[in-house]
């Protein structure tokens, strides 16, 4: 029993996790800012989004399992149908199980937001639940599954960049305003780097599989280059945010962040062998989460 729930959990990715709700923070940490900020929206949000990322986890690894895109060339940690941990019929069903949990969820966190009383606001909302449902399970579920033809970095950009922080922050404020769309632009661009780097580690293993990734259309330097670019744009439109609002200067620590991935992109440029990638996500992946949480803290202080 206890081995079942190590592999289940194992499953889950708990590394991706802390990334997956860095929109939320920073959402979160914007609508302190305003004074919209709601302690049950947030935990219903969080919890909300944990569910999306498990489920698009478990039905990632269904889809690549099956395909068999995950082999014996892949260099990243074994997946549970490819060590054989799970069998492909028991990862569909917890696939089918958490995209239940997650619509509930959903469902709980936009219902209270709106208390029923915004009920055009609370249809969007269940629609795009349902849509990120969708999203999470066709990344590589199905033959036309998109991040075998390269869409994967869009779909990353916008669910967790947009729609995590300007869809959170209208569940606060029931507002909408377009400078939020800078932040929410940086932490989708600081995730779709880590999308990026862990394809262009699997770069020869997905060619081999054809999922064409963007990392396989850009090429070795391209995919650099790329990657380069989507930190240094992130650090920018946080830098005008910041600038533009003209936020409290201990905010400012939240950049402390960018130090270790200035160094990252040093070994990102130099790198020539994709398995030293690896250690690399983590590295990106902690340091949006941190600059997020480190923000959402110390918006309280103002």
């Amino acid at each position: 029993m206890r081995n079942a729930v190590k592999v289940w959990i194992s499953a889950a990715r708990p590394r991706t996790l802390p990334l997956s709700i860095a929109g939320i923070l920073t959402g979160s940490a914007i609508a302190v800012v305003e004074h919209t900020f709601n302690w049950i929206i947030f935990a219903l949000a969080i919890a909300t989004t944990l569910s999306f990322q498990i489920l698009s986890n478990y039905a990632n690894d269904y889809g690549d399992g099956v395909k068999g895109t995950d082999n014996e060339d892949r260099l990243g940690p074994q997946r549970a149908i490819q060590s054989g941990a799970l069998t492909d019929k028991a990862l569909k069903k917890a696939v089918i199980v958490n995209a239940v949990i997650a619509l509930i969820m959903a469902f709980l966190l936009i219902s209270y937001a709106f208390n029923f009383e915004n009920l055009e606001a609370l249809g969007i909302y269940f629609a795009l639940a349902v849509l990120s449902i969708v999203a999470a399970i066709k990344y590589t579920v199905g033959k036309h599954a998109y991040g075998y033809s390269g869409l994967g970095d869009l779909f990353v950009f916008l669910f967790f960049g947009w729609v995590s922080v300007i869809g959170v922050f209208y569940l606060y404020s029931q507002s909408f305003i377009f400078m939020y769309f800078l932040p929410a632009t940086a932490i989708g661009m600081l995730s779709v780097a880590v999308l990026n780097l862990n394809n262009m580690r699997d770069r020869k293993s997905d060619l081999k599989a054809k999922k064409m990734t963007l990392a396989i259309q850009l090429g070795d330097q391209g995919s650099k280059i790329y990657h380069i670019s989507l930190i240094l744009c992130s650090l920018a439109l946080m830098l005008i945010f910041y600038g533009f609002y003209q936020l409290e200067s201990y905010l400012y620590l939240a950049f402390i962040v960018y130090v270790p991935l200035m160094i990252h992109m040093i070994k990102v440029i130099k790198n020539k062998q994709p398995k030293a990638l690896d250690p690399e996500l983590k590295k990106v992946a902690l340091s949006c989460f941190g600059f997020s949480l480190i923000f959402f803290i110390c918006s309280f202080l103002i």
